[in-house]
């Protein structure tokens, strides 16, 4: 990593990891499992947005869990793949970034961190392992600023500056694309990640329920009100039709040949 110390704390530390196998231990089912999580920089930091649904094959497992998780007061991790796996790497890679602190003084960069938890993954490449992890950190100090990372449980360590993962990504990115921009205010991001993550799962069956909204900055990470995505099912039907009547207001031609196209196609 350089100049933040982290190689040299990676080298004269001992990690502790999971107990590796050469042999791949087969799952006793198929297992098929999707998701919805996005992030992104803009001048008010990172926005890091995920729908709730965990699904087991066909199966909700749970409407409302959190794949949005903590991991220090500058830095959360979006997750994607298994929930135990996200979960465990999430507990030891706060474990190490914490002794870091105690042993150094400082927070590990948000680069650190993404190529300690690549380097600690990689050993797993090949086993029934599956975790896939978006970094949003604030670092402080000569690194100052928004930083963001997607790391793979194959060693895949990216760094960028919108990632969206999981099953559910590619309608996400359909609405990211468009509307992602440096110069977007607070409110305007929480807007496009919502609708992202919205669009998302009305698409995808294995992502719904729930949207969890992180911002981070310098200040740390603020977590905003866990919201229903039917309300933004119902803001969008709302939006239609004041568009629908604005339309009909400026050219009330059209909506009386409309009104006689359908009185034509009803059946006699």
């Amino acid at each position: 990593v350089g100049t933040d110390g982290s190689c040299r704390w990676m080298s004269a530390t001992r990690v502790d990891l999971p107990f590796t196998s050469s042999q791949v231990v087969p799952l006793p089912f198929p297992m098929a499992h999707g998701t919805t999580t996005l992030a992104f920089m803009f001048q008010g930091g990172v926005l890091a947005a995920a729908d709730t649904r965990s699904s087991c094959s066909g199966l909700v497992a749970c409407p409302a869990s959190q794949k949005i998780l903590p991991i220090h007061s500058h830095l959360v991790g979006t997750t994607s793949g298994t929930s135990a796996d996200c979960a465990l790497w999430k507990r030891i890679l706060s474990r190490e970034l914490r002794l870091y602190q105690l042993r150094y003084g400082r927070r590990l960069s948000t680069r650190g961190a993404a190529k300690l938890l690549s380097h600690m993954l990689h050993p797993f490449k090949g086993t029934e392992l599956c975790v896939a992890a978006t970094l949003c950190g604030w670092d402080g100090g000569d690194f100052s600023g928004p930083s963001l990372f997607y790391v793979c449980s194959d060693g895949t360590r990216l760094e960028g500056s919108l990632f969206s993962v999981g099953s559910g990504s590619p309608y996400a990115y359909s609405i990211l694309d468009q509307g992602v921009r440096w110069g977007l205010t607070v409110e305007e991001a929480t807007s496009i990640a919502r609708e992202a993550v919205y669009r998302a799962t009305h698409r995808d069956a294995y992502s719904g329920n729930f949207v969890d909204v992180y911002h981070v900055t310098s200040k740390g990470w603020t977590r905003r009100t866990r919201e229903d995505l039917k309300e933004e099912y119902y803001r969008e039907k709302e939006k239609r039709r004041l568009e629908r009547e604005r339309r009909d207001t400026l050219h009330p031609a059209n909506t009386e040949n409309v009104t006689i196209q359908r009185a034509l196609m009803q059946p006699i």
